[in-house]
């Protein structure tokens, strides 16, 4: 019998009560934060902290719930601090521990309560009536120091994550740096090339070695919600689709017109402003002008070569319209290094082994990472799911 099953035998055999979350919590609004000097105490929005000010408004343990916008952001804090209007903070009975009620919260998904039409939001009497299991606090204590530990385990798993993040780019900004610093990066096998490999590089724009295509344009008319031939305009590219066109329109438009070949990198010239995705070759139809792509040949630069160098972003983004974009023109002017081909493909190989691991989420860490939240999810539910009293 583990030491939780113990306490439960000990404290409530005969099952937990439910509360309404009024009973156990004050929810107090947050206020205007801009009057405020900057200082030291954390001033919290929906997404997080926001700055640091001169003040707090509540200096003990709490749970904060966003009342608008990203409301299933659920915080609990335990050092003195500030919340904006827009996000609530609890005032806490000592009947439930703060991080019992963190807990518990998160897996209530009060983002479902949601009832507004447009921007997601609750209100204190909606959240009031909230139901919360209350077990003794024996109990609370040792669910959170489970819990805890769970979470422990998936922070530390992220910060590696992170970690290897920032070393993936920074050797692949280095790697892309034709400068004395990124040849040290070479093995000493290749130490003895350092100067043929700075004296081999020329700089090109895009448009030299190619030129900026896109496919012909999809009138609405042509696309359906479910079909055969996927449609990706700017809001589902590298996503999944929610249009697609006939196998007809498909084979016509790709015959007739520019289409990419297997490898190519398209580029998102709207939205997500430099999103690109690789080109696998399967069917499928890309949105004119908002999704485009560079024909050259590869006998001058590999395209998974160019896909390392976009991530650096070497254009120019138009922003004196209404709506930022990458025309055409900011593409064919981007000047990029071009080594020879055999340290394109030194390059490509070891950002190929980093990128691996830190984005594969098949392997390594991401697919740890996963496991572990799946894993402290469903103990989470598990270990908040009591048996009720039986009146």
């Amino acid at each position: 019998m583990s030491k939780l099953e113990q306490l439960i035998k000990q404290y409530c055999p005969d099952g937990v009560e439910s509360v309404d979350l009024a009973d156990v919590a004050l929810i107090s609004n947050g206020k205007d934060h801009k009057p405020l000097a900057d200082g030291y105490y954390p001033v919290y929005g929906s997404g997080g902290v926001m700055r640091y000010a001169n003040k707090f408004i509540y200096d003990k343990e709490s749970v904060l719930i966003p009342r608008k916008g990203s409301i299933g952001n659920i915080f609990y804090v335990n050092t003195p601090f500030w919340t904006v209007d827009t996000i609530f903070y609890t005032k806490i009975s000592e009947r439930i521990m703060p991080k019992f009620l963190y807990y518990y919260l998160t897996m209530v998904h009060v983002e479902d309560l949601n009832q507004a039409g447009g921007v997601p939001s609750l209100t204190k009497s909606v959240l009031d009536r909230v139901k919360i299991a209350l077990p003794p606090l024996p109990v609370q204590n040792e669910i959170v120091r489970i819990l805890d530990n769970f979470a422990e385990l998936t922070a530390e798993l992220t910060a590696e994550l992170t970690a290897r993040k920032k070393q993936y780019e920074y050797y692949r900004d280095s790697l892309l740096t034709f400068e004395k610093t990124a040849t040290q990066l070479l093995t000493d096998r290749q130490t003895d090339r350092q100067t043929d490999r700075q004296t081999a590089v020329r700089w090109v724009t895009l448009g030299e070695i190619g030129r900026v295509a896109m496919c012909k344009r999809i009138m609405k008319a042509e696309t359906t919600s479910d079909g055969d031939i996927p449609f990706y305009k700017i809001g589902t590219f590298g996503k999944e689709p929610d249009a697609y066109i006939s196998p007809e329109t498909y084979e016509r438009y790709k015959c007739n017109y520019s289409y990419p070949k297997k490898g190519d990198i398209l580029i998102s010239a709207a939205g997500t402003i430099g999103r690109t995705v690789i080109f696998n070759g399967e069917p499928s139809y890309y949105q004119d002008s908002n999704i485009v792509w560079l024909e050259h040949n590869e006998s001058q630069v590999l395209n998974k070569y160019l896909f390392y160098y976009y991530q650096l972003s070497p254009w120019h983004v138009s922003t004196g319209g209404t709506i930022s974009r990458l025309y055409n023109d900011n593409i064919s002017k981007a000047r990029i290094p071009l080594p020879p081909l055999d340290e394109q493909a030194r390059i490509v190989e070891s950002l190929d082994k980093f990128d691996a691991l830190t984005t594969d989420i098949t392997a390594g860490l991401p697919a740890e990472i996963e496991a572990r939240r799946k894993q402290y999810e469903y103990y989470r539910d598990k270990l908040l799911t009591f048996m009720e009293v039986q009146s």
